[in-house]
């Protein structure tokens, strides 16, 4: 049904709800609030259904926040290491 509407009705609909979905989280980086990252990675979803150069952003946004990740859990691992604790996973046979 969705790929039955005319094409310029679904990008209007798309940019809408899109638009709305990523200022909404880019509102929420600077107010109080979570969600953020999860807004702006649903936003640039809905947009990149129908727009090529939104799909290119998503898959930069996914990148930065794999990056993130990775960046966050090298921090955790150095400050355990100087504070001379170990911090293990829950599931391992030592945690």
């Amino acid at each position: 049904m969705w790929r039955r509407a005319p094409k310029r009705l679904r990008q209007t609909i798309v940019v809408l709800l899109g638009s709305t979905v990523v200022l909404l989280g880019l509102a929420l980086i600077v107010l109080p609030g979570p969600f953020t990252l999860p807004l702006l990675i649903l936003g640039f979803a809905i947009l990149g259904t129908e727009f090529a150069w939104a799909a290119s952003a998503l898959e930069k946004t996914r990148a930065g926040v794999v990056a993130g990740g990775r960046v966050a859990k090298r921090a955790v691992s150095a400050a355990a290491e100087r504070s001379g604790r170990v911090i293990r996973r829950r599931g391992t046979p030592d945690g």
